[in-house]
Parts: C-alpha cells; sequence; structure tokens
C-alpha cells in the first residue's frame, strides 16, 4: 500500500533530495507533499491524510561566534518551537509517524587536532553553542508525545554531504582542487552520504520505526582520505602536518578552523547499525559521486 508522506519544510536540501531519491527509486511506494513552513497559514493545511510527517524546517550551519540575542532566540523558534507545534498537530491530525532532524552537534565539538571523540550509547549530549542546544531542546519537548498510535523519530546524523550540498564539504572540494599539496592527516570523521541517509528515511517510514537513530557511511572519513578522492593527483605531504599542529595551538578562530577541518569525531559503528542495509554506496562512491567524476 502506498504511504502517504509531508515533507514540512519547503527547498531544504535533504528534503528536496528525499523526494527526488523516492521519485527515482520508490516511486510507488510513497506519495509526497511539502508543505512551506514560512506560510504563517501551514496551520491550516490538512495534515490528516498522512501516515508520516519528516519534519526538514530549520536553520543549520551557524556562524556561532558573533550573533545577537535575537538571531540566537530565532534558532530556538525555529528549531525547538516549530518542530513541536508541527508534532502537536500531527498527533492531533492522528499521523502515525513524526520524523525529526535533529545532529550530531548535540555532542558539542570534534575534539581537536590529534585527539578523537568516540560518542557511545552512554555519551551525554553537551552542546557546544546555542544551535546544538537548539536541537537538544527539541528532542527534549517532542520526545513526550511519542505514544502507541504515535511514533517520534529522532535522528542525529554526522555531517551530510552530496552533489550541491552546503556546509564544510564543498569548502574542502574547492581547497582539494586548488591546492598544490595536502597534509597527511589520519583524523576520523562520521559522515553520511545524502542518498545512504535517504534510503535510511525511506525504511524508517516503511516500517514505521520510533525511536533516536544514528545513521553514518560504513565507513569513517579522514580529511586526507576525501581530498585524495575527490584529486587523486594532488600531492600529500607528511611535513606539512607540523603547520596542521602549530595552527591548532593558536588560540581563537585559526585554531578553531583547523581542528574543525582536521579534528576527529565518530559514533561508534554498533550506533548505526539497523536491521535493514541502508548504505548503498561506499564513502569513495559517494565522493565521486558529489563530485560528478566517473572512474
Amino acid at each position: 500500500m502506498t504511504k502517504r508522506v509531508l515533507i514540512t519544510g519547503a527547498n531544504s536540501y535533504i528534503g528536496t533530495s528525499f523526494e527526488r531519491y523516492i521519485k527515482e527509486n520508490y516511486p510507488d511506494d510513497f506519495k509526497i507533499d511539502t508543505l512551506d513552513m514560512l506560510n504563517p497559514r501551514w496551520k491550516e493545511f490538512d495534515f490528516s491524510k498522512y501516515d508520516s510527517i519528516f519534519h526538514v524546517a530549520g536553520i543549520a550551519h551557524a556562524d556561532v561566534g558573533n550573533v545577537s540575542e535575537e538571531t540566537k532566540q530565532l534558532y530556538y523558534k525555529v528549531n525547538c518551537d516549530l518542530a513541536y507545534k508541527t508534532a502537536l498537530k500531527a498527533k492531533e491530525s492522528r499521523v502515525k509517524q513524526f520524523i525529526y532532524m535533529s545532529s550530531i552537534i548535540v555532542y558539542g565539538e570534534s575534539a581537536p587536532y590529534g585527539k578523537t571523540k568516540v560518542i557511545t550509547q552512554d555519551t551525554k549530549p553537551k552542546p557546544a553553542n546555542f544551535y546544538g542546544d537548539s536541537k537538544l531542546q527539541a528532542e527534549i519537548k517532542l520526545s513526550p508525545l511519542q505514544e502507541d498510535s504515535f511514533n517520534i523519530v529522532i535522528i542525529r546524523p554526522p555531517m551530510i554531504y552530496g552533489p550541491n550540498s552546503k556546509g564544510n564539504y564543498p569548502v574542502l572540494s574547492k581547497l582539494a582542487h586548488k591546492l598544490p599539496c595536502f597534509p597527511n592527516i589520519k583524523n576520523q570523521r562520521s559522515m553520511l552520504y545524502i542518498e545512504n541517509l535517504c534510503e535510511f528515511i525511506y525504511l524508517l517510514i516503511r516500517n514505521n520505526e520510533t525511536g533516536l537513530y544514528f545513521p553514518q557511511n560504513e565507513d569513517y572519513a579522514s580529511t586526507t582520505k576525501i581530498v585524495n578522492v575527490i584529486r587523486p593527483g594532488i600531492k600529500i605531504l607528511g611535513f606539512l602536518n607540523i603547520g596542521v599542529l602549530i595552527c591548532s595551538k593558536i588560540p581563537g578562530k585559526i585554531s578553531g578552523l583547523c581542528n574543525k577541518a582536521f579534528g576527529s569525531m565518530v559514533y561508534d559503528k554498533s550506533m548505526s547499525n539497523y536491521k535493514n542495509m541502508y548504505n548503498r554506496y561506499s564513502l569513495t562512491e559517494s565522493i565521486l559521486k558529489t563530485e560528478g567524476i566517473k572512474r
């Protein structure tokens, strides 16, 4: 039987990618509509005909360094309060499932260069800034809405990347194409290719799941490996690691950028297991697809 899915949040990267993925892979399984949450009339929209609400409306990629109190409040208003109001409406409309996109950011920043942060089932969330806290507060508000007839799903993905994605990946891609050489850093990052995420969400909706999930690619990524896949001809030079080490010790923005690029932060792999296989693409395959490279 075809399930009806409503994506709450228009023009988001994840929402539009998911809609396209379903059309290309499972066109008969889901019928998908999208609702623009910027229009205040969303509250009048009929939710009752849907089996699942996939909530992707939110503000991400914050420059958290110099932000007004007004902007901070906007993050809470959108990432937390709007999600809760949408879930409440879904529950009142007898929708069976509500999916919320949280983030690995609820655990704070990655470990500094040279150290590894491994997140396990026992790791407690500890947001480092208002963006992470706005996501965590949404989770806290949503969880009590769970009932046998209304399933709450919370997803805490790591960095998501794919064709035309935003955030850190396109910055790294530009550097890979421009720099003559790159340091040989063996850091580890949990990452998630957009189509692997879309397959995972498809399975969660198909199986009418509930609970907290931590999807990630099968293999951890290293910054140097990503650069090497993007541009195999780039010179990887170990002595440049000294420069990275020095930059990581400079207080302020430089060490922050350095740790963001070369620090380590991973989910323990056992957290990401699921009864159905969702990682359709390996790390190398996904980077090639992201870059539009055929080899």
